[in-house]
């Protein structure tokens, strides 16, 4: 597959406001609220990265970093941060702003895999990601790595295969 795409071709981002129904006794979001949130803006861009439907294959690397209040506005920032052949790393940040004095701050983030299929769901081959920024850079470097990780837990993986894990410690 010929095509790339840069990170900012693969942009997606969900802006929610935190209503009672979202919240548990304490006033704060259900983290499984957030969760789906997260999710459905990391599908769209993966499916805007491949221009097919992609399901989730993995939550990982979710990180609760403070509450988020009733009424406080969440924003969900996702993209593509590596591409393999039919699967692709997305990167989430969430930030949550006071809609009263304006004040905001990164709250979460994750990484979710995503695999593209075709009309049977097969998985389907998918163009891949150039980096632009230092940013970008590294977390691409990095989604190796956690992939190997990820096959390795799943059992799909020979510890032995992980070379980029191993020259970690070499």
């Amino acid at each position: 597959m010929a095509a790339v795409r840069h990170p900012r071709e693969t942009y997606a981002s969900t802006t929610r406001i935190v209503m009672p129904n979202d919240t548990n006794t304490l006033g704060n979001l259900m983290g499984g609220n957030l969760l789906n949130w997260m999710d459905e803006t990391a599908a769209i861009s993966a499916m805007r990265h491949s221009r097919r439907v992609c399901v989730t294959a993995a939550v990982n690397n979710v990180s609760f970093q403070r509450p988020i209040a009733l009424a406080d506005v969440v924003t969900v920032h996702a993209e593509v941060s590596r591409a393999f052949r039919s699967s692709m790393e997305v990167y989430l940040r969430v930030s949550v702003e006071n809609p009263v004095n304006g004040e905001s701050c990164i709250c979460n983030e994750a990484m979710y895999t995503f695999v593209a299929v075709d009309q049977f769901n097969a998985p389907i081959q998918i163009p891949e990601v150039e980096p632009e920024t230092p940013e970008e850079r590294e977390r691409f470097e990095g989604a190796l790595r956690r992939r190997q990780l990820r096959l390795i837990l799943a059992g799909k993986l020979e510890p032995a295969q992980a070379t980029e894990l191993k020259a970690l410690f070499s």
